[in-house]
């Protein structure tokens, strides 16, 4: 029920934001440049939303994965901050072969926590073209740099495209964020929900699962990764 709950919320802002900005082309404005003592910069988005970081060139998956478009055809994956904080520590990590073909929304990669496993759904759709071998030997890398070097594959995707007008990005990416943070702190045992989820623009713990009793953790771990 929860899940369908969430896709229910995610498909809405699906919709008002096409609505608002079909409407936005169909209603054109002409704007006339400032004067050069009038520019000002551009406003920056928050880095980090909940106590999340969200960084802006990236497209998300509901499930807590991220998608980068590295040519036409080839796109990076990873998983985002709040599944990294969420996880807290692994043991190790099954990642998919080379040649294998993947699907949006559906299983991944699996992750071992406590000899607890969790799956993790792909946020885009194709083959494995490469898998981060660094993750073999250190499998930590994926949740202290999630966005970077922790990344997880590469996926040759024939239609990524499409696989991406299915992600979240922008305010849209940000509002799930802020509202996973949400549902994740009032499913926290108090105070602890405080203390790990930091509030007006701070940084969550990196372990929140720690926070977390015993098979709770397994639990909410599948609800927010849609596994």
């Amino acid at each position: 029920m929860t899940v369908l709950l969430v896709l229910f919320f995610f498909v809405t802002f699906l919709a008002i934001d096409y609505v608002r900005t079909r409407h936005a082309f169909e209603h054109p404005v002409l704007q006339v440049a400032p004067a050069k003592h009038d520019a000002v910069a551009p406003r920056l988005q928050p880095a980090v939303v909940g106590g999340f970081a969200v960084p802006e060139n990236l497209r998300y998956h509901p499930g807590h994965t991220w998608a980068l478009s590295e040519s036409p055809n080839l796109v990076r994956v990873g998983m985002d901050d709040f599944a990294s904080k969420l996880t807290g520590t692994i043991e190790n990590i099954t990642l998919p072969q080379r040649g294998q073909w993947i699907r949006q929304g559906q299983k991944m990669c699996t992750l071992y926590r406590d000899d607890v496993a969790v799956d993790m759904v792909s946020p885009i759709e194709g083959t494995v073209a490469e898998i981060n071998q660094a993750l073999m030997s250190d499998p930590k890398l994926a949740l202290r740099d999630p966005y970077g070097e922790g990344w997880l594959v590469t996926v040759q995707s024939p239609d990524a495209k499409t696989s991406f007008k299915n992600l979240l990005g922008g305010a849209l990416a940000r509002w799930w964020t802020e509202e996973s943070a949400s549902r994740l702190q009032h499913r926290m045992p108090m105070p602890m929900a405080m203390g790990a989820l930091a509030q007006d623009g701070g940084v969550a713990i990196n372990d929140v699962a720690n926070q977390i009793p015993g098979q709770d953790w397994l639990s909410l771990a599948k609800e927010f990764f849609l596994s």
